[in-house]
């Protein structure tokens, strides 16, 4: 197929799997990161715009106005180049310095929120408040609110399909990680529908508020939801079997060790879900086919996560991981 617009690029992304030495299970990686936005939200991004149009809440030249920490917003500003329309992307000192400029370059205009907030602190209740102002007041505009948009999760479909193709010989587990909930329920709910069996299990980070523990201040970006907030409206817990939290030092040297082990640059929550998903693995608790998403590449995150100087003076290296994982990743004697 000859494509004629960047969006048309979205999906059809490829799977890598890594083997799990002594054990009948493989975890298989969708990398979404080659998405032409570079992340899942692609997916979701194009959804939500296809169905405000369709159902008139956008008209031609409107102006679309959403909270991000940067992939949805770089999504938007794709979908918005399509349809021809004004993207404002309303964000926080959280996002990814390189997703701003991204969503720059593609022409969205940026809107930074006022407030003296800590570094580790995510704003999405300041974010969520100016959209909405913003959504509200301008004419023409449309506040695109993923985390209550029906929209977001309907997104997925196309990733279930693909799986099902690139694995025919089924899908055992998924792991994911969840914020909004959209892409954790999209998925979630249609492997369930081809095979009730699947187990899913969904990973936040430490100090997130979706399973009802503590809130507390995280680095990880893009994912979770920080105390203050609301779990949104499209997260459908009765998909779940089970929420698991991860710590940014777990979720950050896996990123670093995936990258210096496998060549693989990916993104500080996809760092959490594959050292959940072999540790669930290594526990006995999963087998078979395990499925997690590369949400996004760790290009974004080169000056954080990748960078020894910042890990270091935020506390967040411990080289203990890497050698958990190459325990989990190795054909030593296993524990469990």
């Amino acid at each position: 197929m000859l494509c004629t617009t960047t969006t048309q690029l979205i999906g059809q992304t490829p799977v890598m799997s890594i083997a799990v030495p002594d054990r009948d299970t493989t975890l298989v990686l969708k990398i979404e990161k080659n998405n032409p936005g570079g992340s899942m939200k692609d997916r979701m991004a194009r959804s939500m715009v296809l169905a405000a149009i369709e159902d008139g809440r956008l008209a031609p030249g409107g102006t679309i106005v959403e909270s991000s920490s940067g992939n949805t917003g770089i999504g938007l500003a794709l979908a918005a180049l399509e349809f021809g329309l004004r993207f404002i992307a309303v964000v926080d000192h959280h996002a990814a310095p390189d997703k701003i400029r991204m969503m720059r370059a593609l022409g969205a205009e940026i809107r930074y929120v006022e407030g003296d907030f800590p570094e580790d602190e995510v704003a999405v209740v300041e974010r969520q408040r100016l959209a909405a102002q913003l959504g509200a007041q301008l004419p023409g505009a449309l506040f695109m609110n993923q985390s209550d948009n029906p929209a977001n999760p309907e997104g997925y479909a196309g990733f279930v399909d693909e799986l099902m193709a690139q694995l025919p010989n089924g899908i055992d587990a998924f792991v994911g990680c969840v914020g909004t909930g959209g892409s954790m329920t999209g998925i979630a709910q249609r492997l369930k529908r081809h095979n009730p069996a699947v187990r899913t299990i969904a990973v936040e980070p430490a100090g997130s508020i979706v399973f009802g523990k503590p809130g507390h201040p995280y680095y990880q970006s893009g994912t979770g939801t920080p105390a203050g907030d609301e779990v949104g409206k499209v997260l459908d817990y009765a998909c779940i079997d089970e929420g698991v939290q991860v710590t940014d030092t777990q979720a950050f040297e896996t990123a670093r060790y995936i990258a210096r082990r496998k060549g693989l640059l990916v993104g500080g929550s996809t760092g959490g879900t594959i050292y959940k998903a072999l540790e669930f693995i290594a526990a006995g608790k999963l087998f078979g086919t395990v499925v997690t998403p590369v949400a996004d590449g760790g290009e974004k995150y080169l000056g954080s996560v990748f960078d020894d100087e910042w890990m270091a003076k935020r506390g967040l290296l411990d080289p203990a991981i890497a050698d958990q994982l190459d325990a989990w990743l190795t054909a030593r004697a296993r524990a469990a």
